[in-house]
């Protein structure tokens, strides 16, 4: 698939059906997810890969916005060690890189995917970190629902000409 294509109709898609997503598809977004840009190139992301129906209904009943979680064949936790920061706060930053990069890899697979915020809301990352086990030296950033989409691709056009500047504001 052509990467704009991949931008231009790669939606938050929240319904699945029910066909497994192959090892090799995560693996190859997770590859992708690694290519992505980071501070001091730290590259500080971990993923947490749950195919567990359990898992995926224990944090669907907890987290307020991800109740398509139990219905989705796979979660992906996007994660930082922040003992792999050089510079304080960037993992936000290459973590989110690293979760768009997943994103678009599942378009240009025809899979659906959706990110469900985790960081920097507590009550949600307490939930996660539970749940999985995390370390304390681990943050959630970010929760990707991924599997083949019950739902259409459509394209969209948010391009605004009135929020671009050029120059000075």
């Amino acid at each position: 698939m052509d990467i704009f294509e991949a931008l231009f109709t790669r939606r938050s898609i929240r319904k699945y059906t029910q066909e497994p997503v192959a090892d090799e598809d995560v693996k190859l977004l997770l590859k992708a997810a690694m290519l992505a840009p980071s501070a001091s190139n730290r590259q500080p992301w971990h993923f947490v890969v749950v195919r567990d129906a359990r898992v995926r209904s224990a944090i669907a009943e907890r987290h307020p916005y991800a109740k398509m979680a139990a219905d989705a064949p796979v979660l992906i936790v996007v994660c930082a060690d922040l003992n792999e920061e050089k510079t304080p706060g960037f993992w936000v930053q290459d973590c989110s890189a690293a979760t768009q990069n997943i994103m678009l890899a599942a378009r240009g697979k025809n899979l659906g995917s959706v990110w469900c915020g985790l960081h920097p809301v507590e009550d949600r990352m307490r939930i996660v970190r539970e749940i999985l086990n995390l370390p304390d030296n681990v943050m959630p950033l970010g929760l990707i629902c991924l599997g083949h989409p019950a739902q259409p691709f459509s394209q969209a056009d948010r391009f605004r000409e009135d929020r671009i500047h050029y120059e000075c504001w």
